[in-house]
């Protein structure tokens, strides 16, 4: 009989760590809903003690999105599972997932603490998150390189203490498939009540493994797998959800299971996170990337035209791959482009759908004709902007003077909280001297570490889509983007919105 993996999604807390991935709460409302369409069983929303942003995610996505479990995390630590169930306490099926590290180089390095006093710690931690709800989760962290024989007494204490579920991270990626395999198969040996609960794992992909670790303990008997959209996380990644689901369902007589997922959704939903979070998909990424069921070798071709089967082992409608990309025109109304949004899992308030219309048909009026991209595009740039009362800078007015016989000069005028300023400056091109004229006017401590350009579609009217990262002097990086047919306007507003998302950050700090 085939067995039901339960595909649990922490793109939102695990994916989100992703540097430069950083969601505001609407952002993260979105996915979820859109996680929900996919049929994940659980959603990790966030972690509520690390911020109020992500408090205020995790206690939004329990209050609205209805079907998946809704978990959050909290270390073994009093104050976050307080805070975690005070986030989690209005969700239809809240779940509660705590930690502590238990490897040697963890308790010894950063815990200071005995084996004594972190299984002491795990089962006061899962017995007070069993207090607030039935649903808890506990893992051990590093548990890939925590000796078997601690991890399985580990285990077996919080299973006493109420947990539901124990997942098996291999946090830092260490481990091979048939190394990790052994230690799933080990623990069902040693901690016969290991059966009576669910057994996850959480693989990191720092040696490229993620995804065969995680299959691989699904063959010897975990029922959880832990994974993000796109495989994106902390460093390296983690198992990515679309490879892991897609493995079970096209294999499923070697692994004889399955998983609730709507498969039809995944590429809708790879894209959407890619969109919010500005972290770009690899053409050659498995299931979801734009080449994978494109064929250019002539004898490959030849093949897939006499039978499919020849060269692809999936259908791409079976993962929602389509090449297609419609076109909208000045005279398309405002429900065919809320109705492509709302197709693409994008949810909008009126406003904002009001705001992309007229973005779209003013477009339109330029370029006679506006593609599907493009219209995501412009979505995309709504629904980043920050509410008014949160964009303190705002642009006044530019010019750039640049030839193949002088030096780019800029000049900027921008209003900061409401007083007028003027910087100039000069650079290498026309981008690099309005970067270095922003920089007169703003704390020049503040470092542009990357600046991305793309054409949203082909010719030279097409859509200039630019995402920058800046960092502050805490090293904090904050992620502006900005859609506009004037290539060097984009540049600019981007590295705008990177701003005022730091100010943001800063004045709720204060």
């Amino acid at each position: 009989m085939s067995k039901n993996i339960i595909i649990f999604d922490t793109t939102l807390r695990d994916g989100e760590q992703s540097p430069g991935a950083s969601l505001t709460v609407h952002e993260k409302i979105i996915i979820a809903e859109q996680l929900s369409k996919l049929g994940v069983d659980v959603i990790e929303a966030g972690f509520p003690i690390a911020s109020q942003g992500d408090f205020d995610a995790v206690k939004k996505i329990a209050e609205t999105v209805e079907g998946p479990i809704i978990c959050g995390l909290a270390r073994a630590v009093d104050k976050d599972i307080d805070r975690c169930w005070e986030a989690l306490k209005n969700a239809k099926k809240p779940r509660i997932h705590t930690f502590i590290a238990t490897s040697s180089i963890h308790r010894d390095e950063k815990l200071k603490k005995s084996k004594e006093e972190v299984i002491a710690d795990a089962v006061k931690a899962v017995k007070r998150a069993k207090s607030y709800c039935d649903d808890v989760e506990f893992s051990p962290e590093d548990a890939g390189r925590t000796s078997i024989d601690y991890m399985c007494d580990v285990v077996s204490a919080v299973i006493d203490a109420g947990a539901t579920t124990i997942n098996i991270p291999d946090t830092v990626g260490y481990t091979e498939p048939e190394e990790f395999a052994h230690r799933i198969k080990t623990l069902f040996e040693k901690v016969p009540k290991a059966k009576d609960v669910v057994i996850s794992v959480h693989c990191h992909n720092d040696l490229g493994n993620a995804v065969a670790n995680s299959l691989a303990a699904v063959k010897v008997g975990a029922t959880q797998v832990e994974c993000c959209i796109n495989g994106i996380g902390e460093r390296a990644g983690n198992a990515a959800l679309e490879e892991i689901v897609m493995n079970i369902k096209t294999r499923q007589d070697f692994f004889g299971a399955h998983t609730n997922i709507n498969t039809k959704e995944l590429f809708k939903t790879s894209r959407l996170v890619s969109n919010l979070t500005g972290l770009e998909i690899a053409r050659n990424k498995a299931i979801v990337g734009l080449n994978a069921f494109a064929h250019e070798a002539g004898i490959h071709q030849h093949g897939v035209l006499q039978s499919k089967a020849t060269y692809e082992i999936m259908n791409s409608e079976d993962v929602g791959w389509s090449g297609e990309n419609i076109v909208i025109g000045k005279h398309s109304g405002k429900h065919a482009v809320i109705a492509l949004l709302e197709e693409e899992g994008y949810s909008l308030t009126k406003e904002q759908s009001e705001q992309v219309t007229t973005k779209v048909k003013d477009l339109a009026d330029k370029n006679k004709t506006v593609e599907r991209d493009d219209v995501l595009a412009i979505a995309m740039n709504v629904l980043g902007e920050l509410p008014e009362e949160e964009q303190y800078i705002k642009l006044e007015g530019f010019t750039v003077t640049t030839g193949n016989s002088m030096i780019p000069t800029a000049s900027v005028k921008l209003s900061i909280e409401g007083e007028s300023k003027i910087g100039t400056g000069v650079g290498d091109g026309p981008i690099d001297a309005l970067s270095n004229a922003v920089w007169t006017i703003i704390d020049p401590s503040v470092k542009l570490l990357e600046y991305n350009l793309k054409a949203i579609t082909g010719g030279t009217n097409a859509l200039a889509d630019v995402s920058i990262k800046l960092m502050d002097v805490n090293e904090k990086v904050f992620i502006g983007r900005a859609v506009h047919e004037d290539v060097i306007r984009a540049g600019l507003l981007a590295i705008i919105s990177g701003l005022n998302r730091l100010m943001n950050d800063y004045n709720k700090g204060k």
